[in-house]
């Protein structure tokens, strides 16, 4: 299977300039949808929806020579066939995560992520009690299985810096 191509790019916690267009992109978001907020989740998606809509098909995009991103838009001629069978040949095991996020390990339920419900993890044990759980080729965060708690991987900016939730 062809790789999509798709890397996770980090930026510096505190440094929004690093990536200017996207966070403008947020701040728009966060000011017309969110203030004031809907009253329950149902409204609120309904005024994200709205957004969405109205930022893709209605408002012009000075990066795009002031055209609407529903004007440039085309569909990939590549077709999208889902994520390929995980393997994870240098951990102890795979695991599915559940459906509501977690997984489970000698009768103790870790929560990871909804984001990942359904996907294989892979897991190592590194110490007593203590894995490293990875997705792909990226390791996610260590948890203790007595505790059930998770620990952020080292942060690559230094201990300063507060680690990207």
């Amino acid at each position: 299977m062809a790789s999509a191509r798709i890397a996770i790019e980090r930026i510096k916690p505190g440094h929004p300039q690093q990536n200017g267009r996207h966070e403008r992109m947020h701040l728009t978001l966060k000011k017309e949808a969110t203030r004031p907020p809907g009253f329950n989740s149902l409204q609120q998606q309904d005024r994200f929806d709205a957004f969405v809509g109205e930022f893709n098909t209605e408002r012009p995009h000075e990066a795009l020579d002031m055209k609407c991103p529903a004007e440039l838009y085309t569909a990939s001629p590549r077709r999208y066939d889902g994520l390929p069978e995980l393997s994870y040949p240098f951990h102890d095991r795979d695991v599915l995560v559940t459906a509501c996020g977690r997984l489970c390990l000698h009768r103790k339920r870790i929560n990871i992520s909804t984001v990942l419900a359904g996907q294989r993890l892979g897991i190592k044990e590194v110490d007593e009690g203590i894995w490293l759980a990875s997705f792909m080729h990226h390791d996610l965060r260590y948890f203790d299985q007595e505790q059930k708690t998770l620990q952020p991987l080292d942060n690559p900016f230094g201990t300063r810096l507060s680690p990207m939730s």
